[in-house]
């Protein structure tokens, strides 16, 4: 069981994301490759990836297992963009590093790999970085924009949740296995783990290859984050997803107006110049596609200073995964595949 104590301050200071973190997913969906080739998610994107037996594949698997404990060092939580998240990954604290991975399994200590990685050699330290960036590019690059469009609709509906029910409500939502009791939050766990916030709040980190249960990190003077699967309505990242073909879409608004649509999906938020740019189209016809697309409550449009950021809706969310919007999105099932990180 994972116990979350908070306070009236953690209470106010309880965060979400506002992007897939990049660290997170690259563990994550290193777990997901050593897992069932019939998951029902995962199994058509694990057929996806372009060489299992890649060496950056290789190198990174011998740190993110499919079972048990991965580094919190991998998941630094520094922002929403991979050079950031790699910049801290590869400038740990030396002391803590070798802390950290003297906690896997001997059999993986014992390569030289990672004898090196835990001398905090700068070569071997900028391979890692290398490694998790080519990791990235070649294996979650292509699906990204999939990810991001998930887990906006996951932000979109916990928003909903704040504004409905307040801060307690959004952690009573969070997921099956997490029950709010005052003042504590608890996650059904692989192991017995207490985090006291002590007034650092929580971020919580919807992630579309975090599966069965909520996670967090182990070491408990880290920041505090508790990241949980978003991806409730099992859609996948190949081209057989459930999502309606923008060839569907297409026919339903328009060619031009469905491609807006899907460009705002894929963003934490976008401009009508933003929008001009990548679809090749002039700023006066991104700016009427909006206007008509907000006239039928699919987006909002808000002004920051002197720039309209456009984001979608539950309803035009609702409209790409192919749902009702008042359809609550399916819960995954528990138990295919473990992600947690027990001691």
């Amino acid at each position: 069981m994972l116990n979350i104590y908070f306070s009236a301050e953690d209470l106010g200071r309880v965060r979400l994301a506002p992007a897939p973190d990049p660290a997170w997913e690259t563990l994550l969906s290193l777990h997901a490759l050593g897992g069932s080739p019939d998951h029902i998610v995962f199994g058509p994107w694990r057929a996806t990836v372009p060489d299992p037996l890649d060496p950056s594949i290789s190198l990174l698997r011998r740190l993110a297992p499919p079972r048990g404990y991965s580094p919190d060092f991998l998941t630094p939580g520094a922002g929403t963009t991979l050079e950031s998240a790699v910049d801290a990954i590869t400038s740990v604290d030396r002391t803590r590093l070798r802390s950290e991975l003297a906690l896997l399994p001997a059999r993986r200590q014992a390569t030289p790999w990672i004898r090196r990685l835990a001398q905090g050699e700068p070569e071997t330290m900028r391979g890692l970085g290398g490694a998790i960036r080519r990791y990235h590019q070649r294996v979650l690059g292509r699906p990204w924009h999939r990810i991001r469009t998930v887990i906006e609709g996951e932000r979109a509906l916990r928003a909903r949740d704040l504004l409905d029910g307040g801060v307690e409500r959004l952690l009573s939502s969070i997921h099956p296995l997490a029950r709010w009791e005052p003042p504590v939050l608890r996650v059904d766990y692989p192991v017995r783990q207490d985090l006291v916030l002590n007034g650092r709040g929580l971020l919580l980190i919807p992630s579309y290859f975090c599966w069965g249960r909520p996670i967090t990190l182990r070491d408990g003077e880290l920041n505090p984050v508790l990241v949980y699967p978003a991806n409730r309505s099992l859609q996948l990242l190949t081209d057989d997803s459930g999502t309606p073909r923008p060839t569907a879409l297409g026919r339903l608004l328009g060619r031009t107006r469905a491609a807006v649509l899907e460009e705002i999906a894929a963003s934490d938020g976008t401009t009508g110049g933003e929008l001009a740019r990548r679809l090749s189209i002039s700023t006066a016809s991104a700016s009427e596609h909006t206007a008509t697309m907000r006239d039928a409550n699919l987006i909002i449009s808000q002004r920051v200073k002197n720039t309209v950021w456009h984001t979608l809706t539950p309803l035009g969310q609702a409209l790409l995964e192919g749902r009702r919007p008042d359809d609550e999105p399916p819960r995954p099932t528990t138990g295919a595949h473990n992600g947690t990180r027990p001691t």
